[in-house]
């Protein structure tokens, strides 16, 4: 039997008084149009959104959580990258 369902789509919301864009939930719809369409619909009923972005489910990749270790293990290396690694000027309180 084929599946009947429209494809699965991640929406993410950029707000007014944000820079960036968030996840706020999934849909399903038959197009990339209808997909916002309906985000527009069911995640901002208040507008509280000034963009919208939809993502095909099946085009999001994601990394292993049990691959964790061996993929963050560069960049522990790399002791530059931790705040420890510089001093703070006196007279600076909040960092």
């Amino acid at each position: 039997m084929a599946n009947k369902e429209w494809p699965l789509w991640e929406v993410f919301i950029r707000s007014k008084q944000g820079l960036n864009h968030k996840h706020v939930g999934s849909l399903r719809a038959a197009d990339a149009d209808m997909a916002i369409e309906n985000a527009r619909d069911v995640y901002t009923r208040r507008s509280e959104g000034v963009s919208i972005w939809v993502v095909a489910s099946n085009n999001v990749f994601a990394s292993n959580p049990g691959d964790a270790d061996s993929l963050y293990e560069p960049s522990d290396s790399k002791i530059y990258r931790h705040p420890t690694f510089y001093e703070v000027p006196d007279g600076i309180e909040h960092m």
